[in-house]
């Protein structure tokens, strides 16, 4: 039954035909209640067994089956049945159901604005390409956004007591039909596409849309979500590579991260058509790195990258067939990897030859040549290659550092013994399925904690932060300025596009107060986050060589005042800030 892994999502197992008298007998005898006679769109008749269940909940079948065939023939009891494979999913629900059951509306929502936008005939050049670049288009987001109900065209949508304040914008690359008219100057180029922005939301407007738009972006609300048009201009790249100069590498930055990023989710979606269990396993392995506030130092492209190299090169095994296994195996990957001395060549549709390896090694070799100099600082520490990106500078050029990146190491190899005992003896005293998302605070120099009704996504907080063990240094009231939920009352809506002015397109308070916090003390401390739903920051200083400054360390004596300063940055937010360990000035 087992023979193809898509019948193991399937909701209906089909039978025996009636007529083969004797053996449907067996399969009715077999399945008992269970079994029931179908007709079938294409006009057969057979006997079958359906296993309602949601889109969402479609892996937890073979369970089901596994249930009630060993309670019916073997008399088991249920609670005598240890199964694995849903044990993880509580990370990944909200209300109790998974966001993914929204996809396919977002789907359509997509295709209905791409068909909109290359219908417009009132911008001077047609648009030819439109391109969703946002994870949840590909099947690995977390939490793919709902339907917002103040994100529709019409207002006839009835309206909920309350909705979310804040609303997160997935980006949308598009593309105009060729011109020799566009300026070779960056600046020029920028302020050109901006201007085309503008008159594409303005158009946009005018169809019913409705549309928030500044020099810097602008964001269409329609069919219940919210999308951030971004224009991808090839002539930077084109006019780099007449240069001589067949990298891309000097090309317009938004163009060359766009460039990145569109032929990433291209292959990205591939690979999740092939393999089913590839989205589940990155959305385990994306909530796991931000549960362990791991946020800030690896970009969920990388998470990505990773876990499509274990589907790809699972050898001695087959692919993963199953959330929890795939889960398993990214943790191990990600601990025992020989990240300083090998590259990571992710090769998703078999593009590479002998000579792209070639280069691939060339490129990783250059990375390394510090590495007698300085083994404490290789850039990049995680040298992640793919077709689209040969020298790794995508996504993980920057960040993680060589510690940073042993401190994730060595958090997978311990996620992963714990996850192996809890797979082979199961769940028993205080080690639970949940302690593989709850991150220990007194890792820490100094914990910040959020107040959780402050957050733009409360709901998405999987374990309330508990106050560490440590000196409080100052405590914080909650500010009255911003509440995550709005209230929808027909007393305080008077008009639909009243109320939509009140919504905040892609805020996120938490994500304000770390940007100020890193202008504030650029080299004083790390900074370590969860930017899917948590209430708490740590914080580890930094080395007296990393500051670099007498002054510093001196300031450093007294780490109380710089955490007051912290708290005053993030006032109203913060809920209180702990001081666990003293800087070290040596």
């Amino acid at each position: 039954m087992l023979s193809l892994l898509e019948k193991s999502y399937s909701l209906v197992d089909i039978g025996p035909n009636p007529e083969n008298r004797d053996e449907a007998i067996k399969f009715r005898k077999f399945w008992g209640e269970k079994a029931e006679l179908r007709r079938f769109k294409d006009g057969a008749i057979a006997e079958s067994t359906v296993w309602e269940t949601e889109t969402w909940e479609r892996h937890t079948i073979i369970k089901r089956i596994a249930d009630y065939v060993l309670s019916k023939h073997l008399l088991l009891r249920q609670e005598d049945l240890t199964h694995v494979v849903d044990q993880l999913d509580f990370c990944l629900l909200v209300g109790g159901q998974d966001p993914v059951s929204s996809s396919g509306a977002l789907l359509e929502a997509f295709d209905t604005l791409a068909k909109q936008l290359r219908l417009l005939d009132d911008v001077p050049l047609k648009i030819s390409t439109v391109q969703p670049l946002d994870s949840a288009f590909r099947h690995t987001s977390v939490f793919p956004p709902e339907p917002h109900p103040l994100a529709y065209e019409k207002s006839s949508q009835r309206l909920p007591n309350f909705a979310a304040t804040c609303v997160r914008s997935l980006e949308v690359m598009i593309q105009l039909e060729g011109s020799g008219n566009w300026p070779l100057d960056p600046v020029a180029m920028e302020k050109t596409k901006s201007a085309f922005l503008l008159r594409i939301g303005e158009s946009l407007e005018d169809r019913g849309m409705f549309v928030t738009a500044s020099e810097d972006e602008v964001n269409v609300l329609t069919s219940g979500y919210s999308f951030l048009l971004k224009i991808f201009h090839e002539r930077g790249l084109v006019v780099q590579k007449q240069a001589g100069d067949s990298n891309i590498q000097s090309a317009p930055s938004e163009d060359k991260e766009l460039f990145f990023r569109s032929q990433h989710s291209s292959m990205i979606n591939g690979l999740h058509g092939i393999y089913q269990a590839y989205g589940p396993v990155v959305r385990l392995a994306k909530r796991w790195i931000s549960a362990h506030l791991f946020s800030s130092f690896i970009s969920e492209e990388a998470v990505e990258l990773v876990a499509a190299y274990l589907f790809l090169r699972p050898f001695p095994f087959h692919a993963p067939s199953s959330r929890v296994t795939g889960f398993l195996r990214f943790l191990r990957l990600l601990s025992s990897f020989d990240w300083t001395f090998s590259p990571m060549i992710v090769d998703i549709n078999n593009d590479f030859n002998l000579k792209d390896e070639k280069e691939i090694n060339e490129n990783f070799m250059l990375s390394r040549r510090s590495y007698e100099q300085n083994p404490h600082d290789i850039e990049p520490a995680m040298f992640l290659a793919t077709s689209y990106d040969k020298s790794s500078e995508a996504w993980t050029k920057q960040s993680p550092s060589k510690s940073v990146l042993k401190r994730i190491a060595s958090y997978a190899k311990s996620s992963a013994e714990l996850l192996t005992n809890l797979i082979i003896h199961g769940q028993s005293g205080q080690y639970t399925w949940e302690c593989l998302y709850r991150t220990p605070l007194s890792n820490y120099d100094a914990v910040i904690l959020l107040h959780k009704e402050k957050l733009c996504r409360p709901h998405h907080v999987l374990f309330p932060a508990e106050i560490p063990n440590g000196k409080l240094v100052i405590q914080g009231k909650p500010s009255n300025d911003f509440h995550p939920y709005m209230p929808l009352s027909k007393s305080v809506v008077r008009s639909l596009h009243d109320t939509r002015d009140k919504l905040l397109v892609n805020f996120d308070p938490t994500a304000y107060f770390l940007r100020d916090l890193k202008c504030a003390f650029p080299v004083t401390f790390k900074l370590w986050h969860d930017s899917i739903g948590g209430d708490a920051i740590g914080l580890t200083w930094e080395s007296s060589k990393k500051r670099g400054r007498d002054e510093d360390d001196e300031a450093m004596l007294d780490p109380t005042s710089i955490l007051k300063e912290v708290g005053d940055v993030g006032k109203g937010l913060v809920r209180s800030v702990h001081l666990l360990k003293a800087p070290k000035l040596e």
